[in-house]
């Protein structure tokens, strides 16, 4: 635990109530520590390597750096670029000034070109560090750093007020260490015309990095948006790093978000990430979450259902081999009558790895009329895979319809067989009932190019 809570030095110390919120986080991650096998949320998913002593915070001026290495690596010079930013003359890069001297553009800072095939409002992150570029926004969307937005107390409404730290240990230690992150605010009916993107890249090397992001989604009333997180690496695929996100998600009445994520992270790396989620009446949250990368992964989503005709789906896929252990948690909280959740949750393990799926959902005394449906199911490939699942109801309520199921199988041989017998491979055919497979849970993205970016991303890498 100590690797972990490491004395480092953060903007917004001397701001009373934010301060507050990281102390708090600090002592109930103190009290709780980092889980072990004892601990009844993370029993099937043993932490053995959160509990390090190596791990490193990233230094301050890593953005500099980078920069710094970035311009001289580039040689770029204003008569070759129309960015239109300032070049060290002091003239703004346009066909008028041909004095040479070199583009200061964000664009030619960082290679943030990572061939995303739709269109967003992309907002980047490197190694856990925001880079300061904005996309150009419609009225009544506000995108500015977490740090910007507590600064001028908008984020104070919401900031540590949905997700609960005395719960959950690692969202103690994010709070913790709040500072990078972004705050998203929808204004009231405003519907976006494509979605907003946030992209996490590492290249961590062999430094053993730790970063924590931490994310506030506000949509007001009647407002609807789509938010897609992808989590990336570059370098060595053993790459060893720790990732600890907290997304936290108000949703006002009537309003609508659907929110995609990839994860696929290097084969050493560590991503623990809850996303926190508070709805109003009549809202509606749909989420997916494919894992595919990563040594420890787990991807939390808690839903609270506190008013009327609120609806949430919460699907995910996860695809792993090796030894990896890929966790998918959910706990679905209806708290006031006639809400409604549903969930289906597939696996595919190969190899030594693990799949753990722990899905609750609760109904609160007065939640009559309330509907919860919940279904995983999981593909194994190997002898040696496992699967760990843990479905839970609980009801106070009566009048009320829910179910949970889990089913686990093996490919069909005789469709193998058939397959091989028309000429196709043994690699092919099983990769054909593969995506057979996984087509009923990705079909549910309702945006049909993120669907395809993320039905891609499920398959294999190909080979180099």
């Amino acid at each position: 635990m100590a690797g972990l809570l490491q004395e480092i030095k953060l903007f917004g110390e001397y701001i009373p109530w934010f301060q507050s919120l990281r102390n708090k986080g600090r002592d109930a991650f103190e009290e709780q520590g980092v889980p072990t096998a004892k601990t009844e949320a993370w029993k099937y998913t043993k932490p053995r390597d959160l509990n390090a002593d190596d791990f490193v915070i990233q230094p301050s001026n890593f953005l500099d750096e980078l920069r710094a290495e970035s311009e001289e690596a580039c040689g770029c010079h204003h008569e070759n670029c129309d960015c239109g930013g300032e070049c060290s003359c002091g003239h703004h890069h346009d066909a008028d000034c041909g004095c040479g001297g070199e583009c200061h553009c964000h664009a030619h800072e960082l290679n943030l070109n990572y061939n995303i095939p739709f269109d967003a409002y992309q907002i980047h992150f490197v190694n856990g560090k925001f880079i300061p570029i904005f996309p150009a926004l419609p009225k009544g969307v506000e995108i500015i750093t977490l740090m910007e937005a507590v600064l001028i107390d908008e984020a104070k409404e919401y900031l540590g007020k949905i997700v609960d730290v005395n719960s959950h240990p690692f969202a103690a230690l994010n709070s913790a260490y709040m500072e990078e992150g972004i705050y998203i605010r929808i204004n009231k009916n405003v519907k976006l015309d494509k979605p907003i993107m946030l992209i996490n890249h590492t290249e961590a090397g062999d430094n053993n990095l730790f970063y924590n992001l931490r994310n506030l989604v506000v949509l007001e009333s009647g407002a609807e948006a789509e938010l897609v997180e992808w989590y990336k690496y570059a370098g060595a695929q053993k790459s060893r790093y720790f990732a600890n996100i907290v997304t936290e998600i108000a949703l006002g009445k009537d309003a609508k978000l659907r929110h995609y994520k990839l994860q696929n992270e290097a084969f050493k790396a560590n991503h623990v990430a809850m996303t926190a989620v508070k709805q109003k009446a009549e809202s509606q949250y749909q989420s997916f979450c494919l894992q595919k990368g990563a040594n420890i992964g787990r991807n939390e989503v808690k839903v609270q259902l506190t008013d009327e005709n609120a609806r949430a789906e919460v699907n995910a896929a996860y695809i792993m081999s090796g030894w990896a252990t890929l966790d998918t948690t959910t706990d679905i909280e209806h708290l006031s009558p006639q809400t409604f959740s549903e969930q289906l949750v597939k696996g595919v393990v190969n190899g030594d790895a693990k799949g753990v799926f722990q899905g609750k959902i609760h109904i609160a005394h007065d939640a009559v009329k309330t509907e919860g449906r919940q279904l995983h199911k999981a593909l194994l490939l190997s002898d040696t895979a496992e699967i760990d699942v843990k479905p839970e109801l609980e009801i106070f309520a009566d009048d009320v319809k829910c179910s949970h199921g889990a089913a686990s199988g093996e490919l069909d041989e005789l469709q193998l067989f058939y397959m091989q017998s028309r000429g196709i491979s043994l690699e092919e055919a099983k990769q054909i009932l593969i995506d057979a497979y996984l087509e009923d849970v990705i079909a549910r993205i309702e945006n049909p190019e993120v669907r395809d970016w993320i039905k891609a991303a499920a398959r294999p890498e190909p080979a180099v």
